[in-house]
């Protein structure tokens, strides 16, 4: 059995703790199987922490996040806390991780699983069968740049102000990581940006070109603009193997790619750091869904979505490639067997909530070990 992993789990708020609950019943048949056991901690993060400590995130929580292998992480938010100034914010949590930590290539992958093929907007035969993996800048461009704010003109007019900005470096480290995925995929790699109309997009195709003519000249490399690539997603989905963009419009993008497959509640994500000199990487996993207040505590919510957050934890932060196929393909059955939550119910199909869910998974887990 591997030696401990430290990890930490940050529920977050809404359907967050529903969601992590079901991911413990997890944890707990891989201990209980021998496969692996974890040194769990688990903490505040968002508008719990808010309400318990008056912050989003404590020093002290931040500390276990810089000790821990792998964090996974529930969701922030919610209108209870709308009216709180921009810095009191519950999301300050999550961008406060990400920017500490490094952690700098979000992996948000679009998979239409084969019985989900219907609860896509889109026609069967222009996704089925779709696995794309977008990878987006996550500590830099126009969230982080600077100058930003809200000023007073001297003719007394408001204007608010945000700077998109990149470094070399900063484009290098996230177009390599999509590379290197490209590579254990299709070997297929898109850059995205806007280099017809903005200097920061211009300068990206340069230096994403320049690392590709050096390193990776042995992947295929294609450039696009982000509104046709937007186009792109919802015309001919299954064009694209990986896609390396930044910050903005990777946020955008992989939403649109996320309702592609028929429910957030369906996909996780993966946010990584540099390798250290040590071997050990920095990392978050968390699923895309946020924390949906409107159906919090109603025991409704899907929890697949944070399940397979912990298998791309399993496969990316601790090398265990057949234990996260594993996971994956329980839930795969399970939906094959007709089991749904409301998000992603079809005709046919029995609804469950999320316990009885998570229990069918674990079942499912039994069979297939």
């Amino acid at each position: 059995m591997p030696a401990n992993k430290k990890l930490l789990v940050l529920p977050g708020d809404g359907i967050g703790p529903e969601v992590m609950r079901e991911v413990r019943r997890v944890i707990d048949w891989m201990d209980r199987r021998r496969m692996v056991t974890f040194e769990m901690s688990e903490d505040l993060v968002g508008g719990a922490s808010l309400d318990a400590r008056g912050v989003p995130i404590t020093e002290e929580t931040m500390e276990k996040a810089r000790e821990a292998d792998a964090i996974l992480f529930g969701s922030v938010g919610g209108p209870k806390w709308d009216a709180l100034g921009f810095d009191k914010r519950p999301e300050i949590a999550i961008l406060r991780l990400r920017k500490e930590l490094d952690l700098f290539a979000n992996l948000r992958p679009a998979i239409v699983l084969d019985p989900l093929v219907d609860a896509s907007t889109l026609k069967p035969e222009v996704i089925r069968g779709l696995d794309l993996m977008i990878v987006r800048e996550s500590t830099g461009g126009i969230y982080f740049g600077t100058p930003r704010g809200v000023e007073t003109l001297p003719n007394g007019e408001r204007r608010g102000y945000d700077t998109e900005s990149y470094t070399t470096s900063e484009i290098e480290r996230v177009a390599r990581v999509g590379f290197e995925l490209a590579r254990k995929r299709k070997n297929r790699l898109c850059s995205v940006e806007k280099a017809n109309v903005m200097q920061s997009g211009l300068f990206w195709r340069q230096t994403v070109t320049a690392l590709h003519q050096r390193e990776f000249a042995d992947v295929g490399l294609s450039h696009m603009y982000a509104d046709n690539c937007a186009m792109q997603l919802v015309r001919n989905p299954r064009q694209f193997d990986v896609i390396v963009t930044s910050n903005i419009f990777g946020d955008i993008l992989s939403d649109l790619a996320s309702m592609l497959t028929g429910s957030l509640g369906m996909l996780p994500s993966a946010t990584l750091g540099a390798v250290q000199a040590s071997g050990k990487r920095h990392a978050l996993y968390e699923p895309i869904h946020g924390s949906a207040p409107d159906i919090a505590g109603k025991g409704i919510a899907n929890p697949m979505a944070q399940i397979l957050s912990f298998a791309m934890l399993l496969r990316y932060s601790f090398g265990m490639d057949e234990d996260a196929a594993l996971i994956e393909t329980a839930c795969t059955h399970v939906l094959g067997s007709g089991l749904r939550t409301a998000d992603v119910m079809a005709a046919g199909t029995a609804r469950v909530g999320t316990s009885v869910m998570g229990e069918a998974i674990i079942r499912e887990l039994d069979k297939l070990a």
